[in-house]
């Protein structure tokens, strides 16, 4: 069931563009799970050993919203790429703290893809009032290192030989971010839903501009 139908546009202003980013919905699972598929069967990038099916897929995406944003690239109704925070874990202290991933076709890397999709994200992400992003990567991933890096994030540790997969033992190197600080007791992360109006869409066009498709 999608919570946010009212959401369903907020970051596609531009609907007559080619290729735009815009908030996920359990309805785009099809591509999305194209997209993730290979990864998860052909690399370590992820440590699932199964891709999920199409109905799991969109049911993650309709677990994540409205809490936490899940963004979509598309190309002219092809999902290219998605990114997406999720909590960081599950004791409430670390409410204010998001677990962020992304995954990107083939053809699209190398295009400012996976920088226009983390840039909304983050974006979006500091705006509900999340204080700390973190992202791990399984490792070796130059490329996704250099993504983290050229975002601001800092490597703060490495799980050694964490993950078994593909014959081999792996590492997961820990990226963190700070989206936001202050002193005192922190508001709650604001839903989606409640952001101020236009702030979707500024996401999304700070996204964009670091587009090169």
């Amino acid at each position: 069931m999608n919570r946010l139908p009212s959401l369903a546009g907020c970051l596609d202003r531009n609907k007559d563009a080619r290729v735009r980013i815009r908030l996920a919905q359990p309805a785009d699972a099809p591509g999305i799970q194209a997209v993730y598929a290979p990864v998860v069967v052909e690399t370590a990038v992820s440590f699932e050993t199964e891709p999920p099916t199409v109905t799991e897929m969109a049911a993650r995406v309709d677990e994540t919203l409205p809490d936490h944003p899940w963004l979509v690239l598309e190309d002219e109704g092809s999902i290219l790429g998605y990114s997406y925070g999720h909590g960081f874990a599950a004791r409430a202290a670390y409410r204010w703290s998001v677990e962020t991933s992304i995954y990107v076709q083939a053809r699209a890397r190398g295009r400012g893809a996976g920088q226009a999709l983390y840039t909304s994200l983050l974006a979006l992400l500091r705006s509900q009032g999340y204080r700390q992003a973190i992202g791990g990567i399984a490792l070796p991933n130059p490329a996704s290192v250099a993504l983290h890096q050229s975002l601001g994030f800092t490597a703060v540790g490495v799980y050694r030989s964490i993950g078994w997969k593909l014959g081999a033992w792996h590492d997961v190197e820990l990226w963190q971010l700070t989206l936001g600080t202050g002193e005192g007791t922190p508001d709650m992360p604001i839903p989606l839903d409640r952001l101020a109006p236009g702030t979707l869409d500024a996401a999304a066009a700070l996204g964009s501009a670091r587009l090169r498709l």
